[in-house]
C-alpha cells in the first residue's frame, strides 16, 4: 500500500496556471557539444536536427519516439558534482547495452538492484551520469 500524500490546497504550487508552459528540451551543459551530440546520437540511434552559434554553441538531436529532445549547450565550466537530474534509458540486456556504450566512450560506474528493479549506472564522455533500466 502506498503512503498517503498530503496536499495543501493553499500551497503556492496548487494555483492553476492560466496558460500552461510547454516542454522544449532536456539541455545538457558540456564542453564539446559536437562530441557529446555524436555520442548520444549513437546511443539513441538518432542524428543532429539543429545547431546554432559559433563552434557550434547549441546542438539538438532529433527526438526518439517517446523521448524528449536532447540539447547540448557549450559552457566554460567543468561539471562540478553528481547530476541532480539524469536520463533513464531502458534495455532488455543491461550488460550488452552497457558494453556498447563503453565501446563508444561511456563509462560504467555501478549496478543497482532495489524494489524489484535493476539498473546500470553509466557516465557519458564528459561525466554526466545516466542509467539503463532493465526492460
Amino acid at each position: 500500500m502506498l503512503p498517503a500524500i498530503s496536499w495543501d490546497p493553499h500551497s503556492r504550487y496548487h494555483a492553476r496556471m492560466d496558460e500552461p508552459i510547454g516542454f522544449d528540451a532536456v539541455t545538457i551543459d558540456c564542453a564539446d557539444p559536437v562530441a557529446l551530440a555524436e555520442f548520444w546520437g549513437t546511443v539513441l540511434g538518432t542524428e543532429i536536427e539543429w545547431m546554432a552559434g559559433d563552434g557550434p554553441h547549441y546542438i539538438d538531436l532529433k527526438p526518439v519516439p517517446g523521448g524528449p529532445k536532447l540539447r547540448f549547450q557549450r559552457v566554460p565550466e567543468p561539471k562540478p558534482a553528481k547530476n541532480r537530474l539524469h536520463l533513464d534509458l531502458v534495455a532488455a540486456d543491461l550488460d550488452a547495452a552497457a558494453a556498447r556504450i563503453e565501446a563508444i566512450g561511456g563509462r560504467r560506474t555501478g549496478t543497482v538492484a532495489e524494489y524489484g528493479f535493476e539498473w546500470t549506472v553509466l557516465a557519458d564522455p564528459e561525466g554526466n551520469e545516466f542509467c539503463i533500466v532493465r526492460a
